[in-house]
């Protein structure tokens, strides 16, 4: 049994390393591009059960939000960016936990070993994944705040000396603690995940037969909840950032 930190390289396409992490997350993104656009494309007034289906998600992902900032025109304003991370992180999530992922795969040698290298991992089991997405959500919050207060306006918040020492000094904290929003999105969602993962891998090679059953149960809902969690925090960083500071 093999436990890598890092996802491993299945094949270099013009000098270009494609990983076991990278195929799920581009799979993902695959699933959700091409069925929001078929979706949109045979959207009807009176709509079919797949449509209802999809409906139901969008409008409950919509009513939280709208009761967790209390208001209804600003949860439409981050929707598409809220909705996208949490289904994106969702779905890396669950098909990280599906048959395959981690046990299909081929024997390789590495540095006189062989190892076990599986052709799938789950994405956000990656640093470099969830990195990625930290550095999304907080160019969103920037953005958004940009947009609302104008760049001036926005970053002033950060480095000013019209208020004095101690309005400068609070703003280099403040300047520090997007920063450190950053290492602990993708952290936070990178040891959840990757545990998870660790966790099942020795459940199956001790007892591969009913004993995975219910620790795959358990991370489906844990995939869930780290989608919310990362969600809903980039939703409450863009309710601060497009908010007048008291």
């Amino acid at each position: 049994m093999e436990i890598s930190l890092k996802s491993e390289v299945i094949k270099v396409i013009l000098g270009f390393p494609i990983t076991n992490s990278l195929i799920l997350s581009l799979s993902s993104a695959f699933i959700i591009i091409v069925g929001s656009f078929l979706i949109v494309r045979s959207l009807k007034l009176i709509p079919s059960k797949i449509q209802n289906g999809f409906e139901i998600i969008v409008e409950a992902i919509l009513d939280f939000m709208s009761q967790t900032l209390g208001d209804r025109e600003l949860a439409k304003k981050f929707f598409p960016v809220v909705a996208a991370i949490f289904l994106f992180i969702l779905l890396n999530n669950w098909l990280g936990v599906l048959p395959g992922t981690g046990s299909i795969g081929l024997n390789e040698t590495h540095n006189g070993k062989e190892v076990f290298v599986p052709f799938f991992r789950s994405a956000n089991s990656d640093l470099n994944t969830t990195i990625a997405l930290a550095l999304i959500a907080m160019a969103a919050v920037q953005i958004y705040g940009i947009k609302k207060f104008g760049f001036s306006g926005y970053f002033s918040k950060f480095i000013t000396l019209k208020k004095g020492p101690i309005y400068f000094f609070v703003g280099i904290l403040e300047l520090i603690s997007e920063l450190s929003k950053i290492i602990s999105f993708s952290f936070r969602l990178f040891g959840n995940i990757f545990a998870g993962e660790v966790l099942l891998l020795i459940v199956m090679n001790l007892a591969p037969l009913f004993a995975p059953f219910p620790f795959v149960i358990l991370e489906f809902f844990v995939g869930f909840i780290q989608a919310l969690v990362f969600a809903m925090l980039t939703m409450m960083f863009l309710k601060v950032a497009t908010e007048t500071a008291h």
